[in-house]
């Protein structure tokens, strides 16, 4: 009799595996924080706060900056009931575990405030008001990462994650405002917060296997957040197409959009079979 089964040592190989992938999430995570911290810190520009459309409407400063934020409060309203019906039947299609639904329903309740919180900054846009849109952002940005790393590494992984990813996603607006307030305002922190997923989750894709099928729903989560990026950068240019809507307004709407497709995932998906796990990526 052999002293180990074949089963065995492909049970040893595929942890050695997993080891490595985890390994080169980790030195890619160091290595991209190594690099904006080589930077010098980073204060927030004052010309951020001036947008191509200031219009006022129905007495409503910079009307269209303000309005379309609310799909942000209509999508995460929905994203909660979504996940309040999933809790109420049988969700195991959705979430084989319960506590995977934890960073979801944070998400949701972050894009929620993230809405409310864009409101209040866009009727006079300043730091002290951008320190309240960018805090629930942070939220979504972590609760986001967590709920990647519970459904492709492993949900223990993905659950104890997600408190210390809050108080970092926090934390860096926090520090933001502080070293703002001292004046020698330094972004790196948040930009990590913000930029680093965007970074980590295509790799943590590529590396580890899809424990539900649809995952190519992420796909349209990355197109729409991309273009929100491009209007955004584009904001005085694309309203100067017209003087109908700027870029900026475009990228609310485009990052609403992204968050409905976060909803369109978890509602269709439903755990694959062990048969159906051949490759380490499915997006």
């Amino acid at each position: 009799m052999l002293p180990f089964s074949p089963y065995d040592s492909q049970k040893q190989d595929k942890e050695v595996t997993k080891r490595i992938r985890l390994l080169c999430i980790f030195f890619s995570s160091i290595a991209a924080g190594v690099a904006v911290f080589s930077f010098p810190a980073i204060p927030q520009d004052i010309a951020y706060h001036t947008f191509a459309d200031h219009r006022t409407v129905l007495g409503i400063p910079n009307f269209l900056n303000v309005i379309s934020n609310l799909p942000f409060v209509l999508i995460a309203i929905y994203g909660l009931s979504v996940l309040r019906q999933l809790g109420t039947k049988d969700s195991r299609n959705s979430f084989v575990e319960k506590v995977e639904r934890w960073p979801h329903a944070l998400f949701f309740t972050g894009l929620a405030l993230t809405g409310l919180g864009s409101v209040y900054y866009h009727l006079s846009p300043d730091n002290t008001r951008l320190f309240w849109d960018r805090l629930p952002m942070a939220v979504v940005f972590m609760s986001f990462f967590s709920a990647v790393i519970a459904e492709r590494i492993t949900v223990k992984a993905g659950f104890i994650s997600l408190f210390p990813f809050l108080i970092m996603g926090i934390g860096s607006v926090i520090y933001w405002e502080f070293t703002e307030m001292l004046g020698r305002g330094d972004l790196r922190p948040y930009i990590m917060v913000q930029y680093g997923p965007v970074l980590i989750i295509p790799a943590i894709l590529f590396l580890f296997p899809a424990r539900y099928n649809g995952s190519r729903n992420l796909i349209g989560v990355f197109i729409f957040y991309g273009l929100a990026k491009f209007f955004e950068l584009l904001d005085a240019r694309i309203f100067s197409l017209g003087h109908i809507v700027s870029g900026h307004s475009l990228k609310h709407l485009a990052s609403a959009v992204a968050a409905f497709w976060v909803i369109r995932m978890i509602r269709l998906r439903s755990p694959i079979s062990p048969k159906e796990k051949k490759r380490p990526s499915t997006v």
